[in-house]
């Protein structure tokens, strides 16, 4: 059986319609749990009396990784799929999802292919992409659909928005790193279960549409601040020392060519518009570091137990960030 968890934080209409999507899978048997992050506006009720899900109540708003690793927990499937309360499932979605997960026993992790969900022409994420910083970024983000991510084939790993997870690599390898809160967690997950040998393989035909951003904005410092902080955390977790020290110069150059992209009115910047957008996005960056700074002894002892775990060299990590690479122009 198939567990499918759904974190959910006082979005009622977008869980409505997520639920709906859910209730159209085709071909496979599946439980739904929805984790609610203590919302107000009655949505823990509708999913529960409408759709018949499990619900796990909240009384405040833990974070989607403490959340998931809650709904991990309850599920009682061998595979467990993870979906966004602001996206939508095709029909095919769980499915085609198991199947790529069931190519082999070294499959621990099976992609979808996320679309925008206001412009279903163009692709959100198709598996990830990292930048030797830590920085990551969903393949082919931003680029119109135009079939080149129809192919079945292995990736670095899902985006955590609508995945697969076979339960034995949870078991193994442990759930969401709790001290991220949220984004980036499904980057630290998807490394450390490639630092421990297992796989990632990209299922096109398991369509989902994200609304993008919704739950804190695009613009929100906060956000900002979050994803700066657990890309530091992730490097120092889990990146070889040789690419480790090498950090600031590749953050340097990301941040250069963020600003040549800005001068162009083009990149996440216009997200911050203005003088006083730009010192915003740059204090949530500077505040993101100093985060990372005063959590950096917790992700030093995590790194001796993600040693315990691995099957890949230290060579062969590097190899695989590289080959996974995103370039400036992607990353900026």
């Amino acid at each position: 059986m198939i567990s499918v968890v759904i974190v959910n934080w006082n979005r009622r209409e977008l869980l409505r319609a997520c639920l709906l999507s859910l209730s159209r899978q085709q071909g496979v048997s599946f439980e739904t749990i929805v984790v609610d992050n203590g919302s107000n506006d009655g949505s823990a009720e509708l999913a529960e009396t409408e759709f018949g899900a499990r619900v796990i109540r909240n009384r405040e708003n833990r974070g989607f990784c403490a959340a998931n690793n809650q709904g991990i927990a309850a599920a009682r499937g061998d595979f467990i799929a993870l979906l966004n309360n602001d996206a939508e499932a095709a029909p095919e979605w769980l499915g085609e999802l198991h199947r790529a997960c069931s190519r082999g026993s070294e499959v621990g992790m099976a992609a979808s292919k996320i679309l925008v969900w206001e412009d279903p022409k163009r692709i959100d994420k198709a598996g990830h992409l990292i930048f030797p910083d830590g920085q990551n970024r969903g393949r082919g983000a931003g680029a119109m659909d135009e079939g080149q991510y129809d192919r079945e084939e292995e990736v670095l790993w899902p985006d955590g928005c609508a995945a697969m997870y076979r339960k034995a690599m949870l078991d193994e390898i442990g759930g969401f790193d709790e001290d991220l809160f949220a984004y980036g967690d499904d980057a630290e997950l998807g490394l450390r279960a490639r630092i421990a040998g297992w796989r990632c393989w990209y299922a096109p035909r398991a369509v989902v549409r994200h609304h993008r951003g919704s739950t804190m904005g695009k613009g929100s410092a906060a956000r900002l601040r979050l994803i700066e902080r657990n890309r530091v955390l992730l490097a120092v977790k889990l990146f070889p020392w040789s690419l480790l020290w090498l950090n600031p110069l590749y953050f340097g150059m990301r941040l250069a060519a963020g600003a040549v992209a800005a001068c162009r009115g083009a990149g996440d910047t216009v997200h911050f518009p203005g003088l006083i957008g730009k010192l915003r996005m740059a204090g949530a960056i500077v505040s993101g570091d100093l985060a990372a700074l005063a959590l950096m002894p917790r992700m030093l002892r995590k790194r001796a137990g993600v040693a315990r775990l691995r099957r890949l060299s230290k060579r062969e990590v590097r190899q695989l960030i590289f080959a996974h690479r995103l370039s400036l122009g992607e990353i900026a």
